[in-house]
């Protein structure tokens, strides 16, 4: 899977295309990035509505290589690395939404899988 990101795509339709693919995971765009102390504050949270031009802090033209072997840190490194996008994957479980850090190591496809497992349990 590959997603573009150029200075039009809205936030709202990279996070779909990653939902789409991954559905028990989310991106999350910051205006500062995660710290290892704790999750992000919620305000400063980039609305959904912004450009991909609007959070952008390096205007590289060209896209992100999203691969279900790729873990979180190397997803998360790539955004900021390459864009100066700061991103926060999390993962569902029932009906919340849990941070990734301590499983930054964890490829897309082993916490989506964890995501489906934890919603089923929750749900029976």
């Amino acid at each position: 899977m590959e997603i573009i990101i150029n200075d039009e795509r809205k936030i709202f339709a990279v996070q779909k295309e990653f939902s789409d693919m991954f559905p028990y995971l989310k991106l999350e765009f910051f205006s500062k990035p995660n710290t290892r102390d704790g999750a992000p504050s919620k305000k400063l949270m980039k609305h959904i509505s912004k450009s991909i031009a609007e959070c952008r802090t390096i205007h590289n033209a060209g896209h992100v290589k999203i691969q279900p072997q790729m873990t979180i840190g190397e997803l998360e490194q790539g955004f900021r690395d390459v864009y100066g996008l700061s991103i926060d994957v999390l993962r569902k479980s029932g009906e919340t939404w849990l941070e990734t850090n301590a499983t930054a190591d964890w490829t897309l496809t082993r916490q989506d899988e964890e995501g489906r497992k934890q919603s089923q349990m929750q749900v029976v």
